[in-house]
């Protein structure tokens, strides 16, 4: 793959690498292809790697990305773990709702070409997001496929599904509690048929799914934590290993990204983690 640029980070981790998304323009679920330069992946690799990998989405409303406290910061969180951290800046949506999961579910196939590599188990590779980043997170983790088997695009013909996923704040339904932002830039003033259904994914968890770990401020005005706790129980209901975890305060971005709250859920996930044997 092409290097771009190298970002010094933190001296728990190597320089990262800068890599475009997609070879050249992008799909956009419609039949249409555009911006493929808008997306790219940056590959944060820690210096004791234990195998497993996390793609990261960050937050922003689906209008913007929040890079830094929701991406670069939390890569090198993963690396001090032993973890590889891969911020994925996703082209975003301008009505076109399908351009985002088209984007994340290509960064884990990403990770599973690059697994060698980039020292990763492929059966131990996930997804975390924030915010809107956590409804694309969870998007993909409900919407997935097993990868075209007749392509000439390795990347393509891995699995898109990841092996568990991180909710942090997640926003989960498009048609009840919903933040209006996310929707409003993700489906249009005027969602077509069928669309609020489909990125509703609280709807969608079934067996087969991935596991989660949900995290989210009870103290929430932005996004109400309705929204973890709807996914929440349908993973129980689907017998899945989930698990939530309501913090006292934070509200939105958890005291901006510092405090017991923010603290907290990065510890209980870390511990998650290792009670799945994704991590040692």
């Amino acid at each position: 793959m092409r290097l771009l640029s190298i970002l010094a980070f933190t001296t728990t981790a190597f320089a990262a690498e800068t890599l475009p998304l997609w070879p050249g323009d992008a799909p956009e679920g419609n039949g249409k292809f555009s911006d493929s330069s808008k997306a790219k992946l940056t590959v944060h690799l820690p210096e004791k790697p234990n195998g497993a990998a996390i793609v990261i989405c960050p937050g922003g409303g689906y209008g913007g990305l929040v890079t830094k406290g929701e991406g670069h910061g939390i890569a090198a969180w993963l690396n001090a773990h032993g973890i590889a951290g891969i911020v994925l800046e996703y082209r975003l949506p301008a009505g076109r709702p399908y351009v985002p999961l088209l984007d994340a579910q290509r960064a884990i196939r990403t990770v599973r070409t690059n697994a060698a590599q980039w020292k990763v188990d492929p059966k131990k590779v996930g997804i975390i997001g924030f915010s809107a980043g956590g409804h694309l997170a969870s998007t993909a983790t409900v919407h997935f496929d097993a990868g075209e088997g007749k392509t000439t695009d390795a990347i393509a013909r891995e699995s898109s599904r990841p092996d568990f996923s991180i909710l942090i704040y997640p926003v989960i339904s498009m048609e009840e509690g919903v933040h209006r932002g996310s929707k409003k830039n993700l489906m249009g003033e005027t969602p077509a048929a069928g669309l609020p259904d489909y990125f509703s994914t609280q709807r969608h968890v079934k067996t087969g799914t991935p596991p989660a770990f949900l995290a989210h401020a009870v103290d929430d005005k932005v996004v109400p934590i309705e929204n973890s706790r709807m996914f929440y129980e349908a993973q129980k209901k689907a017998g899945l290993p989930a698990r939530l975890v309501e913090l006292p305060n934070g509200g939105h971005g958890l005291n901006s990204y510092k405090g017991a709250s923010w603290d907290a859920w990065q510890k209980l996930s870390l511990e998650w983690l290792q009670e799945l044997k994704i991590i040692p």
